[in-house]
């Protein structure tokens, strides 16, 4: 098993290595079955405060500037990646950053998106904790994350994790997922599948 550095920095090296060409890249187009999905719901809520967990290059934050007015915050590990969002937009505070240290005030966002990151992360109830934290009270998680259709899967499919060059750390199940979030305050609803490869939730705390 990977330990949290290696993951960390596999993670990083990666997406710092894939930054330039990521739309084009496999998981760039992978992940873009989600953003629909996405986007919709943040429009639904309606926010005035937004953090893009995991923001990566800023597509799912260029998707919402075109029809929403909001004060918008994007925190990657990658630098390049960051690089490549502050090149494409304006008037988002992008930060290269940990999601298990975030740089935030606490109660600060209406909601939080957090797309295609989740399973990179591993100490995931450290990260629950700090979106809990900068996240109002009567505020709304977005996450979207790979995942597979049967449980048994996962098992066998998380064996190979240590052996991921992308940082992948953990996938997870439908149960795995809302237990997970349970049990850190957090009432999980709106559960959807963009394709049988992926989920979008909301969750709200409880």
């Amino acid at each position: 098993m990977k330990n949290t550095r290696n993951t960390k920095q596999t993670t990083i090296d990666y997406f710092n290595s894939t930054a330039e060409d990521y739309d084009k890249s496999h998981d760039g187009k992978f992940v873009q079955c989600m953003y629909d999905t996405i986007v919709n719901r943040v429009l639904d809520l309606n926010p005035k405060t937004i953090l893009d967990l995991g923001c990566g290059n800023g597509n799912i934050i260029a998707r919402l500037q075109k029809r929403l007015n909001a004060d918008y915050y994007g925190l990657d590990i990658s630098e390049a990646m960051i690089a490549q969002a502050e090149k494409r937009l304006l008037n988002v505070h992008f930060m290269v950053g940990d999601a298990e240290k975030l740089p935030y005030e606490d109660n600060k966002f209406d909601v939080i998106v957090c797309n295609a990151s989740f399973h990179h992360y591993p100490h995931p109830k450290a990260v629950i904790r700090e979106i809990q934290r900068v996240l109002k009270k009567d505020g709304t998680l977005i996450l979207g994350d790979p995942t597979v259709p049967f449980k048994l899967l996962t098992g066998f499919l998380n064996s190979t994790m240590a052996h991921s060059n992308s940082g992948d750390h953990h996938i997870y199940h439908k149960s795995e997922i809302i237990d997970l979030l349970s049990q850190e305050g957090f009432q999980v609803y709106g559960w959807a599948k963009p394709n049988y490869k992926t989920f979008v939730l909301n969750a709200k705390l409880s």
